[in-house]
């Protein structure tokens, strides 16, 4: 007997039932189908899948900060259902002009591209540090989708670099800088800077990411983006 068929059942049972005593348990009984039902209900609504749109600084094919980026969407794949990565191309983007703006439109491969940034839930960012900055691509990008309406606005974000030095904090920092005017929300913990050259190997010659320790750290970083995401949409974390 189904959870309905005993619920309807329940109800026409106390009705007719003489004993109270067996009326209390009838009542129970209803009670109790009915929450399990209404549990029954809430499982069966689909899980709300977290669209990141993931961006990299470098064009280079197998450059270490496209290498992470494929990497998060190996570890998303595996290990965190709930998220989908959709890393977004910026090398086709014309140079930001607004010459190019005609009849409130922007050129088609910009529409594109801002449309997937305002679908994403959050984005994450991986950047090399060029003269202490982000690359020009990058800068390209994030002035495109700033224009108004501002697509960035309001949206949760998370930063992870390779490189020499200090393995892109200067990048890193600027980028923060960059994000409180595009109204970005970086999460602040943990930050994600790897110093590609030195010992182990990080990386292979394609620019996969061979580091299991790193990838752990990765898994944290799109965990932790996650959680930040879900706080300010007010939805809970999955377990």
């Amino acid at each position: 007997m189904n959870m309905l068929r005993t619920t309807a059942v329940s109800a026409g049972l106390f009705q007719k039932c003489p004993n109270p005593y067996k009326r209390q348990i009838i009542k129970f009984n209803y009670r109790r189908s009915k929450s399990m039902s209404t549990m029954a209900s809430a499982d069966s609504l689909p899980e709300h899948v977290m669209k990141v749109a993931a961006i990299s600084g470098s064009l280079r094919k197998s450059s270490f900060n496209r290498g992470l980026l494929r990497s998060a969407v190996e570890i998303a794949r595996e290990s965190i259902p709930h998220m989908e990565i959709d890393i977004l191309e910026i090398g086709h983007l014309p140079f930001v002009n607004t010459d190019l703006e005609v009849d409130n439109r922007f050129p088609p491969s910009v529409e594109e591209f801002r449309a997937k940034v305002l679908q994403a839930d959050c984005i994450l960012f991986a950047s090399p540090e060029y003269n202490y900055s982000v690359s020009s691509p990058l800068k390209n990008a994030i002035d495109w989708a700033s224009r108004p309406p501002n697509a960035w606005a309001d949206k949760p974000a998370a930063i992870m670099s390779a490189g020499g030095g200090f393995g892109g904090a200067l990048a890193q920092n600027h980028l923060r800088q960059i994000g409180i005017y595009i109204d970005l929300h970086f999460i602040n913990k943990p930050e994600l800077r790897i110093r590609a050259f030195e010992h182990p190997t990080k990386f292979d010659g394609d620019g996969n990411l061979v580091d299991d320790q790193i990838r752990k750290e990765v898994k944290e970083l799109l965990l932790s983006l996650s959680a930040f995401t879900r706080r300010l949409q007010n939805k809970e974390v999955p377990s």
